[in-house]
């Protein structure tokens, strides 16, 4: 007589195979993060449109981004805690819609101050979707593969800026930004076709069943060393998202008016950065599993903050486009890990609190600081301003040294 195989002991063997169930999960994952990255890049990549419709100045458009990310920190807070208290699966789908009328109004947008009202109400469906993703990969792979899994969820926001790219340059050049908004609305309706009859993760099933599905935020600082651990990678994501939708949304800006080219060929730029994301985030995953999730992220920072310091004292602009998928592997390559990484350190009954959380309010961190970078480019350069990131990814490193512990090959509480 066979003994029938507990589907979370499966998920968490080092010897089980990759089951349908792990590999639709992973799926779902990547094409709901593949929303983000479209939705935040159309913006990026549209700003000297925007720019002209509205005749905003450069902190108009670093306010854009910082209230969208805004939105995502308080929609991050709302949909991961109501994740944790009914389902992944099932807050995800109330994510989507929100996310899906409030992009469509974009695009009809009469005024600035009306784009500005619905980029805050569309941020607030996104906020939810990196949390949920990640946890229910997080909770449906192996242990060994864990950080694997969660960077091919990462590759998809990559799939977003080139998706994002290709739309604007090809819908938004002939027929408008608007327009770009406006097909930004349909890969919604794919996600949650994604989605339909996903059951949710064994793991918070039975805490479901066992009627222990309940908020639990004060688990992210339940003690000294757990507090210490949520500041920690509190910093670690702010600094992840302040360097990359500091480069990513700026970038181009600075490409077309500093460097004199023209707003098409800064695809070109987008294009080589997003490959050399793509394949740090790959690699980074692998690092982690091998490693050790410290010395990966230790390393990669450390070579992030000179990187960049080196990319922005160059003029040429062959150097700038080839050197940007450097600049791309390093500093986004690190988005591997953080999927794992987060819900390592919490139990099921808060891991999609914490993970969308710590996430979000290190984006929203990111948001506030897209107006200095914009008062900076205003007073001085955006060269200049983008320069300044170097000494960020230095305070991370001293995080992940000092406050973050070490997770790899541990089973999930």
């Amino acid at each position: 007589m066979k003994t029938a195989i507990d589907p979370i002991k499966q998920a968490e063997s080092e010897t089980g195979s990759t089951t349908a169930y792990q590999k639709r999960t992973l799926f779902a994952s990547t094409v709901g993060y593949a929303l983000d990255g479209l939705d935040m890049m159309i913006l990026g990549v549209c700003f000297t449109l925007i720019q002209a419709t509205f005749n905003l100045t450069k902190t108009d458009l670093g306010t854009l981004t910082s209230v969208t990310l805004l939105g995502a920190v308080l929609g991050g807070i709302l949909f991961g805690t109501l994740a944790d208290k009914y389902g992944r699966v099932k807050v995800f789908s109330w994510t989507i819609i929100i996310f899906s009328v409030f992009t469509g109004l974009c695009a009809i947008s009469p005024n600035y101050e009306s784009f500005l009202v619905f980029r805050f109400l569309s941020g607030l469906g996104l906020g939810g979707e990196f949390g949920i993703g990640m946890t229910l990969v997080s909770e449906t792979w192996p242990k060994h593969k864990r950080s694997r899994a969660t960077s091919i969820v990462a590759l998809g926001f990559q799939l977003g800026i080139i998706l994002a790219t290709l739309t604007v340059n090809f819908v938004g050049e002939a027929h408008g930004w608007r327009w770009a908004f406006a097909v930004g609305v349909l890969p919604a309706l794919f996600v949650a076709w994604t989605r339909k009859g996903l059951k949710e993760p064994e793991i918070w099933q039975t805490l479901k069943d066992q009627n222990k599905n309940k908020i639990a935020l004060g688990k992210l600082f339940k003690n000294v060393k757990t507090s210490s651990t949520t500041v920690g990678l509190t910093i670690a994501c702010a600094v992840q998202n302040f360097g990359f939708y500091g480069i990513m949304t700026w970038m181009p800006t600075m490409i077309a008016t500093e460097r004199g080219l023209s707003f098409k060929n800064t695809m070109f730029w987008t294009i080589s950065t997003t490959i050399g994301m793509s394949l740090g985030i790959l690699i980074f995953g692998w690092l982690c599993d091998k490693f050790g999730r410290r010395p990966a992220y230790i390393v990669f920072l450390l070579v992030s903050a000179l990187s960049i310091w080196f990319y922005f004292q160059q003029t040429d602009m062959i150097v700038l486009i080839l050197f940007g998928s450097v600049i791309g592997f390093f500093v986004n390559g690190m988005m591997g890990g953080y999927g794992a990484l987060l819900a390592e350190h919490y139990p099921t009954d808060a891991r999609s609190s914490a993970e969308n959380i710590i996430f979000n309010v290190g984006r929203g961190i990111a948001g506030v600081s897209q107006v200095l970078i914009a008062y900076l480019a205003t007073v001085y350069s955006i060269s200049y301003a983008l320069a300044l990131l170097s000494a960020a990814y230095l305070l991370s490193a001293a995080a992940f040294m000092f406050l973050i512990p070490e997770t790899k090959g541990k089973t999930l509480e």
